[in-house]
């Protein structure tokens, strides 16, 4: 798949394309059978299937302090959407001034001049252009103008996309913002069902107070800006890999089972919340500074305050069994 950051990266040549827009958070099951479907379509017609997405976030542009908190860094999202058959990923870097262009602009400028639309995908809320000024009716009046045609997708819920046991989520659309309430909850599992896999945490291991390796559970400590949206605290079962040595140089490890504490680490009386893993029966793994991803898969149990040290260490022990447990029959 090719990523393109700029319109001057994209080949004059291309097209046609079958184009379509969104910021793919997530990039859900929803979003998924979507662009699978107009990969396909597009694969058939012999065209190129592109998705045009943004970063950052345009609400941490215009509203920073009510942006919901992002479920996929970039680099996630890019490796998903390649998933799903695009054969091109336009990320544009979204800024007040680019949120200036009027829809009429924006249209001619990516969809027609430099992408070579001949089909726009859009929903039926789609919001484009000047203060959102551009909605559906304009992209099909604009397509009727420029000479594209507009396919109209509407919501995709667990009864068209999945398979029949997801009935359990009823008619309700599969979203992102399923997928926050359901992390918001500490509900790993529902998460990962609206996901299709689960949800990822990414970040650079820093030191910690070294607390859990003094009662012999030595964790791995992710930095303050990780990407993903971290879920409710808790103990989780997970799967840890290294993905980026420091020096950042890339690296492909087999996952590890882990156990994931998230929260303030009250028996301690800590006042950051934290995200550190605990590698099953390894007291050996040097991670300092290096990159590494954690696959949430259940959660075991809430954020608890213990009274004394070895209560912990029990519940501790009892964690890890349970960690054995749930990834056993996750691998």
């Amino acid at each position: 798949m090719h990523r393109w950051s700029d319109l001057a990266d994209v080949p004059a040549d291309v097209g046609p394309t079958v184009v379509t827009l969104g910021n793919f958070d997530g990039v859900h099951r929803g979003h998924a059978n979507v662009l699978r479907r107009m990969a396909a379509d597009a694969r058939a017609r012999g065209w190129s299937a592109v998705a045009v997405t943004f970063t950052p976030h345009p609400l941490q542009v215009h509203r920073p302090d009510d942006a919901p908190p992002l479920l996929t860094g970039d680099e996630d999202r890019l490796d998903l959407l390649e998933a799903t058959g695009l054969d091109a990923v336009l990320l544009l870097p979204y800024s007040l001034q680019f949120a200036r262009q009027s829809p009429e602009e924006f249209v001619r400028t990516y969809l027609v001049d430099g992408l070579h639309a001949r089909t726009v995908v859009v929903g039926r809320d789609v919001r484009f252009g000047w203060q959102n000024s551009g909605d559906l009716s304009t992209m099909v009046d604009l397509g009727r103008r420029h000479g594209f045609d507009v396919e109209v997708i509407d919501d995709i819920t667990p009864d068209d996309g999945g398979p029949a046991d997801d009935a359990s989520g009823g008619a309700r659309r599969w979203s992102s913002t399923w997928v926050r309430e359901a992390l918001a909850a500490g509900d790993v599992e529902q998460a990962s069902l609206v996901l299709g896999r689960p949800h990822r945490l990414r970040g650079i291991v820093v030191h910690g107070d070294a607390r859990g390796r003094e009662l012999g559970f030595p964790t791995a400590n992710l930095a303050q800006d990780a990407v993903g949206m971290v879920p409710a605290d808790g103990v989780y079962a997970g799967w840890l890999r290294r993905t980026r040595r420091a020096d950042g140089t890339p690296v492909d490890e087999v996952r590890l089972p882990a156990a994931v504490s998230i929260g303030t680490n009250p028996t301690f009386d800590g006042v950051q919340r934290r995200v550190e893993a605990y590698v099953l029966d390894r007291t050996d793994l040097d991670l300092y500074d290096d990159e590494v991803v954690l696959d949430l898969v259940a959660r075991l149990r809430p954020t608890l305050r213990f009274s004394s040290v070895d209560e912990l260490l029990d519940q501790m022990h009892a964690d890890v069994e349970r960690v054995r447990e749930v990834l056993a029959a996750d691998d």
